[in-house]
Order: structure tokens, then sequence, then C-alpha cells
């Protein structure tokens, strides 16, 4: 079984891709970014001069924004409204994306939450669940992806969470989507680094946006909440230095390093031909 191991930060896969990155504006095409952190992501890549093209259900809510990253941040801002658990509608986000050459970076950003447990949540919510933090980040993810590859730049940030790390949180559907996004991130970053593309994973904790709203929980009874904005500006940090994962809230970082390390230490340990033999019986 050959091994190929994960790097934390992709420049060794190609250091010159920065410069390529920054030859030409690229347009940032961000899901979700009506409010919360794609609404501050909007933000901070207005200011850093890219055109935009915004994502979400709620049109008035983007058109508001738009208006106002137009005046103050001189950019070009489209506002393409989309409900990303409708396929018809994701099919138009991702037509976008394999489309306008413009656009080379795309930031996975909406995503949705549930109350309740998993004997108590309905199949039809968790249906959409599934759709918006799944389906549509591998849709669109793959939508970008060739074209990104094919020009040799471009990047890829997907948002997970840190859930998505820690079953013992409770919310399993919630965090089995973003544990698959960071493994999806992980493994693109494999596949598309060394062809030029950075691929990113935001793992953030907690953070006072809408989605606590939507799911049935009260924010302000909560300790241990980011605001949106402190978590997207070190996310960029993280993306400045072409970071594969940015944790943001994970103060010590020789822990993150020490995961990686225990978990590729497994990875020769698992061609095996016969079973360990804490598994074998006391009779052979």
């Amino acid at each position: 079984m050959s091994i190929i191991i994960y790097k934390d930060r992709q420049d060794d896969f190609f250091p010159e891709r920065e410069l390529k990155m920054t030859e030409t504006t690229p347009t940032v095409l961000i899901t979700g970014a009506s409010t919360g952190l794609g609404a501050v992501y909007a933000d901070r890549f207005a200011r850093r001069g890219h055109n935009l093209v915004l994502v979400a259900r709620d049109s008035a809510r983007m058109e508001t924004l738009a208006a106002r990253l137009r005046e103050q941040c001189s950019v070009e801002v489209d506002v393409l409204t989309a409900d990303l658990t409708k396929e018809e509608d994701l099919d138009v986000v991702a037509k976008r994306l394999e489309t306008d050459d413009r656009i080379t970076v795309l930031v996975n950003n909406a995503g949705m939450s549930l109350s309740g447990t998993f004997t108590t949540q309905t199949p039809a919510d968790i249906d959409r669940l599934i759709a918006v933090n799944l389906t549509a980040v591998v849709r669109l993810a793959r939508a970008v992806a060739p074209r990104l590859a094919k020009a040799g730049t471009g990047a890829i940030i997907n948002i997970s969470s840190v859930v998505g790390l820690a079953p013992e949180f409770g919310m399993t559907i919630y965090g089995a989507t973003k544990a698959f996004v960071l493994f999806l991130s992980q493994g693109l970053s494999l596949e598309l680094g060394p062809q030029g593309v950075y691929v990113q994973a935001v793992v953030p904790s907690a953070t006072r946006t809408e989605i606590w709203e939507r799911s049935g929980k009260d924010v302000n009874t909560m300790t241990g909440v980011m605001d949106p904005g402190e978590l997207v500006d070190a996310a960029l940090t993280g993306f400045d230095r072409r970071e594969a994962v940015t944790v943001p809230p994970l103060h010590e970082e020789s822990l993150w390093t020490a995961h990686q390390q225990s978990r590729q230490a497994m990875l020769t340990e698992y061609g095996q031909e016969h079973a360990a033999p804490r598994y074998l019986s006391d009779t052979k």
C-alpha cells in the first residue's frame, strides 16, 4: 500500500503558486454570503480588491451587502440567488463555476445545523442538512476544480467545524458532514495541490452567527463563542500562509501537529495480511 504523507502547508507542493495567484485579481464566489461568515468573507475579499459573486437564498440581504461593497470598495459584485437544497439551483451555481474563467477562488461556506438528536430529527431535515453541508460542497468543488487545475492556479476554501473532530459534542449528523468536509479538503489538497490549486479547510468552533437561531439554540447563553469577523480574519491569515487546515480557536498548535503525526504514524500499519494478535482466538 503506497502512502502519500499529508502536508499541513502547501508551499512544498508548488512554491511559485503564490506569485501566479497575484498576477491578476481573482473573482471570488462565496456561498452562504447573505449573513454570518459568508458576509464577512465577502467584506474581507472586497477590501482586498476582489470582485465577488455572492450566492445565498436571501436576495434582499445580498443586494444590500453588494451595494455597500460596490460603494466602499469599488469592486464588481454579482448576486446569484440560489437554494442549494434544490438541484436546479445547485446546477446554476455549478455551471457558473464551470464556465466563468474570472472565478478562481471558491468559498464553500453555506451550511446549516439541526436541533434535536438523531432519533428526533426528521429524515427530511437530515436530507436538507446533507444537501447543503455535504452534497453542495462536493458539487461546487467538482465544478470548479478541473478548470483551476488546467489553469494551474486558484483556491478552494471549505468551511468545516471542530464538531467534525469530536463526536463527544453530540451533534451527530452535523458533525459527520463537517468531518466529511475536512477529509474532502485534505484529500483534495493532496490531489490538486501538485496541480497548482490551493485547498484550505477552515475549522471554526462556535461562532456568533444566525445558524444557532435556525437550529433552535440561543447563542447568548453560550460561552466561548467567537466573533465572525475575528474568525474570518484568522482564517484569511491561514489562507495567506497557505495552510491546508486552519483551526482559529486552537491556541496550542502543537496539539494539531501531534494529532496529524499520530494519525500518519498508523498509515503503514494498515496494510497487513493478518489480523492483529489481539483479535486472534486463544485456541489458535
